[in-house]
């Protein structure tokens, strides 16, 4: 298997899985760095798969990156939704894989010395079970969906999303919001950062949306 070989030469030891059970019961077994999806017609659930190991408290933490088709954006959007951690398109390109996995391991989950589920990007440290975001000595607590926008910005930093991609990952299927809605939450989100001191913001992106970045790395 290609990716199994890609994998492999980079020094990745691998585990096929057949089902979402033996993929869900082998991942809690072992605890790998990531889980790969392959996305393919007639293949796994992958999205109720990704679903399950985000709910459970010991796999969340565990890197999720999708292979998908070009175009199936309804896929990428139900896989954003239930959590994966990024989406490559095919045809693969083993370097990005590859770049992907590294890079993203230094923002996935952790958990830290009591045990408390924590993200962390640059200097700034946000737990999901508190809705709560630190910097140093300084804490501030977000509304929902703010906190939404910030989590999936924080574990996808310096990628570009648009306020349609943001609207499916922070509101609910059911609710009607248009992108104006969306400037008024990354706006206040924003002043919320600035009030922790410089580092980590939310940059926007002329014609194409918002990204989180930290200027204090660059």
């Amino acid at each position: 298997m290609i990716l199994e070989y890609i994998l492999g030469v980079d020094g990745y030891k691998t585990e096929l899985a057949g089902n979402v059970e033996e993929a869900a019961e082998r991942t809690r077994e072992t605890f790998p760095a990531a889980v790969i999806l392959d996305c393919r017609p007639g293949g796994l659930p992958v999205a109720a798969l990704c679903a399950k190991l985000k709910q459970d408290p010991t796999t969340r933490a565990i890197l999720l990156v999708a292979l998908i088709a070009p175009g199936a954006e309804d896929q990428h959007i139900a896989l954003l939704k239930a959590g994966v951690d990024d989406s490559l398109v095919r045809p693969l390109v083993p370097a990005k894989l590859l770049f992907s996995l590294r890079s993203k391991r230094t923002t996935v989950a952790r958990s830290n010395v009591h045990g408390h589920h924590v993200l962390t990007f640059g200097d700034m440290e946000i737990r999901p079970d508190s809705f709560r975001v630190r910097r140093g000595e300084s804490e501030m607590q977000l509304g929902a969906i703010e906190f939404r926008l910030l989590r999936h910005l924080l574990e996808n930093p310096r990628e570009v999303f648009s306020r349609e991609d943001l609207i499916a990952i922070a509101w609910p299927n059911n609710i009607h919001v248009d992108t104006r809605t969306v400037d008024v939450h990354v706006s206040r989100l924003r002043k919320s950062l600035q009030k922790l001191g410089p580092g980590v913001s939310i940059r926007t992106v002329r014609s194409a949306g918002y990204m989180l970045d930290d200027t204090n790395s660059s």
